[in-house]
């Protein structure tokens, strides 16, 4: 089994900052994208930020130049550093990878069960 498991959500006033992290466990042989998404209440989830294997990031517009996402390969983990925080970011925020687990063939999309971040004075 895998597990994909968030934490670093929480309340922050408007222009400040939060760093989630995400940590992959189980029978992991391989992790390719990796993705943060958000979930509004009343709104579609969408995709926040992306980081491929090899380090190549891209993000959605309403987040570019405020929001960070990286990675350690060797901890298996993913990060999103989000400054200058508004409340239009309040959501919860879900971690995504495609991985692959030991001695199972093909590539599977995994899904942690969300942080929430609230963006409030």
């Amino acid at each position: 089994q895998v597990q994909l498991v968030e934490s670093g959500g929480g309340l922050v006033q408007p222009g400040g900052s939060l760093r989630l992290s995400c940590a992959a466990s189980g029978s992991i042989f391989s992790i390719n994208g990796m993705y943060w998404y958000r979930q509004a209440p009343g709104k579609q989830r969408e995709l926040v930020a992306v980081i491929a294997s090899g380090g190549t990031t891209r993000y959605a517009d309403s987040v570019k130049g405020r929001f960070t996402i990286s990675r350690d390969n060797a901890k298996k983990a993913v990060y999103l550093q989000m400054n200058s925080l508004k409340p239009e970011d309040t959501a919860v925020y879900y971690c995504n990878a495609d991985i692959g687990r030991v001695g199972v063939p093909g590539i599977y999309n995994y899904w942690g069960q969300g942080t929430q971040v609230t963006v409030s004075s």
